[in-house]
């Protein structure tokens, strides 16, 4: 059986997108699920390559039972568009930066992590990094309701069975 792989995008990759894997990663683990998959996250912009993820993302997370402490930052690489199954970005900047970067056949790949939670009615996780305590606590229930919808939406179009 395949694994649906997926890849968590935000600038840094130290704040978004290590939280939505860590989430995202806790949620599988949770139902039972993680064998069926492959986790990563990565940045647009290779500022923090080989970092742990920012000291407040580790807390907030850790807060919620998730430890992201041993994720460390990468860079997008070319490969990614072809390895992974889903990019999920987390902002517009992130979007368009995989969308120019990606080639055509790769591009149906691509979305909005927050596409799959709709009911929060925007398309952006905000990057908590130059705010207090309190944006990493709103991106935290962002990433948990999209990790929510975006499993569901996995299992309703038959990627998971």
């Amino acid at each position: 059986m395949e694994k649906v792989k997926v890849l968590f995008v935000c600038m840094g990759n130290i704040c978004r997108s290590p939280t939505a894997e860590g989430v995202f990663t806790h949620l599988v683990q949770n139902r039972k699920l993680a064998h069926r998959f492959s986790i990563d996250s990565a940045g647009t912009h290779a500022y923090h390559i080989g970092d742990a993820p920012d000291l407040r993302s580790q807390k907030a997370a850790l807060e919620r039972g998730i430890d992201i402490s041993h994720l460390r930052g990468r860079k997008v690489i070319f490969g990614d568009f072809e390895d992974f199954d889903f990019l999920l970005a987390m902002d517009d900047d992130n979007h368009a930066l995989l969308v120019n970067a990606c080639p055509k056949q790769h591009q149906h790949k691509i979305h909005y992590f927050l596409n799959f939670a709709p009911q929060l009615k925007t398309r952006e996780v905000p990057d908590p990094y130059y705010g207090g305590e309190q944006g990493f606590e709103r991106v935290l229930d962002m990433i948990e309701a999209a990790s929510d919808g975006f499993l569901k939406h996995l299992f309703d179009t038959k990627k998971l069975g």
